[in-house]
């Protein structure tokens, strides 16, 4: 068979399920440890034949069919891994919420992804409830613990322990994964993620961020499986690496470092304020942290003087990537042999790194051209770990695709070796008496100030300029400084058009459930404490 043109078609778009990854790493070291919780260990084995039991019961007897969504919402736990890969295996679409979400937001989530199961923390009866209420088209619900709204996982595995499921044949372009944009903008979107996509994520993950893991390896989980985390950790199942969960949903730097030192902790993924706690804490000085070998951070861009502390405290272990969920972080990297802790030309200053493997990015004018090096535009890329768009969503597809090019919303300049330079999101950009202004860069200078701690600048309107930029600062612990002080101090430092008119001192900025700072929050406690209506 011949397409038109005279080019080859498949004759077959047949992928691997994504919960082999699992089978393969049991069958290779079965009573090697794959995952640990407390004092809970279970071998590789034993996490197969739980994933089996539960994918079966999944199949004959609540009736999951392939391509059902199966919401789950929970803390991590060791019932969450294996739910997520019974759920593959069973032929299901995982979509998970990030726990710290509130009953209406998990309720939303669930209708807007058309979920019929339910996979519920028995801590979260609030969120059962709500979702029950409000999603006709939920079926099942499931608990992780003894919990009267349904039926238990663990009491589930464990009554069907032994049968093996019918693994679902899958395509490259089945969906496996809802993984919802985390609506620093607007409402969360659901990004369709495919069994082919991420298995090309993996394999590019093992290839750009983490080369050389073995069953020897171990990773320690300091942020929600449902997110980032969650991809990380299947690379980590895919090369019989050991899983460590935090004992708690408490994120507790000294408990880090006992658990580092307990299981030679190689591998962590991390977003840029977690990094900035473990560099900064006091529990980090007395540390045993030889063991590490690729300490990723991802999420959000790290400023300047936060990522020179974290490379004095951890030396050259440190691995950056740019990637929205939309592309599942397989954007740029910044290796480790790559961050300089010296500024200097080679240190290549605020970069997030070149092009991943088989990633191309352009920057883009706004009529879709590509812009020349050094030039502001908007972030576009193309490749095959780009999502498959937007569940049921053609309106957002439509915005986000440019001649099959994926548009990213971030802006940033490329140089002319191909390194990236992420200046902003374009709904953070403000206009200031006709003239650009990019928050990212006064907030780099500002977080200089040896009294800050953390900072965002926003665009609020003026009727002389148009925008003026407000700053909402945080001093470091036991520091004062006052609005005279900052503006005095960032004088000289960047351009009069960019100075900040109001500099606003806070005990601590709003955050996402995903740790990130986000504009939208802050406006929100804006309007909350009267400075704007």
């Amino acid at each position: 068979m011949t397409h038109p043109a005279g080019g080859v078609a498949p004759v077959s778009t047949r992928v691997m399920n994504l919960a082999t990854f699992l089978t393969q790493a049991a069958r290779r070291d079965p009573e090697g440890i794959g995952l640990v919780m407390g004092g809970a260990r279970w071998s590789w084995a034993e996490f197969e034949a739980r994933t089996d039991a539960l994918a079966a019961a999944l199949q004959d007897r609540f009736g999951l069919r392939k391509g059902d969504r199966v919401m789950c919402q929970s803390q991590n736990c060791m019932e969450m891994m294996q739910a997520m890969f019974a759920v593959w295996r069973a032929g299901g679409v995982w979509v998970p919420a990030n726990f710290r979400q509130m009953p209406e937001e998990v309720t939303y989530l669930t209708q807007a992804s058309g979920a019929r199961f339910l996979i519920c923390n028995a801590g979260f009866p609030g969120h059962a409830a709500a979702c029950r209420a409000g999603c006709p088209e939920l079926e099942v619900v499931l608990a992780i613990g003894a919990a009267d709204f349904g039926a238990s996982v663990q009491d589930v595995t464990a009554e069907f322990m032994g049968r093996r499921p019918q693994v679902a044949a899958v395509e490259r372009d089945d969906p496996c994964w809802f993984f919802f944009t985390s609506g620093t903008t607007g409402r969360p979107k659901a990004s369709v993620l495919t069994h082919g996509q991420m298995a090309f994520v993996v394999t590019n993950h093992l290839a750009d961020l983490m080369p050389g893991l073995t069953g020897d390896d171990a990773s320690l989980v300091v942020a929600p499986l449902s997110h980032g985390a969650g991809v990380h950790q299947l690379t980590q199942v895919a090369r019989g690496v050991k899983t460590v969960l935090m004992p708690s949903e408490k994120f507790d730097v000294a408990t880090v470092w006992e658990l580092v030192r307990e299981w030679r902790v190689s591998t962590m993924f991390t977003v840029p304020t977690i990094l900035k706690l473990l560099a900064e804490d006091p529990s980090t000085a007395d540390a045993d942290t030889g063991s590490l070998r690729y300490v990723i951070y991802a999420g959000a861009p790290m400023y300047r003087v936060d990522q020179q502390k974290a490379l004095a405290v951890f030396g050259k272990v440190l691995v950056q990537y740019f990637g929205l969920g939309e592309c599942t972080g397989n954007i740029t990297v910044l290796p480790a042999r790559l961050h300089q802790a010296e500024d200097g030309p080679e240190a290549r200053i605020g970069t997030c790194g070149h092009a991943r493997t088989g990633i191309e990015i352009q920057v883009q004018d706004e009529e879709g051209r590509e812009v020349a090096p050094g030039q502001t535009g908007e972030i576009c890329v193309i490749g095959p770990a780009v999502f498959a768009g937007y569940y049921d969503n053609p309106g957002a597809n439509a915005k986000a695709f440019r001649d099959g090019w994926f548009r990213t919303g971030d802006l940033g300049h490329m140089d002319e070796a191909g390194f990236l330079y992420i200046t902003g999101r374009q709904s953070d950009m403000f206009i200031s008496g006709g003239s650009n202004v990019y928050p990212r860069e006064i907030e780099e200078k500002i977080l200089t100030h040896p009294a800050i701690s953390e900072v965002a600048v926003l665009g609020m309107p003026d009727p002389l300029w148009g925008e003026i930029g407000w700053a909402v600062c945080v001093p470091v612990a036991g520091a004062t400084v006052g609005e005279a002080d900052l503006a005095e101090w960032l004088d000289g430092k960047v351009s009069r058009y960019k100075m900040p008119k109001r500099f606003l001192i806070w005990e601590a900025l709003p955050k996402s459930a995903y740790g990130k700072i986000t504009k939208k929050m802050i406006r929100e406690e804006l309007e909350a404490r009267g400075l704007i209506a």
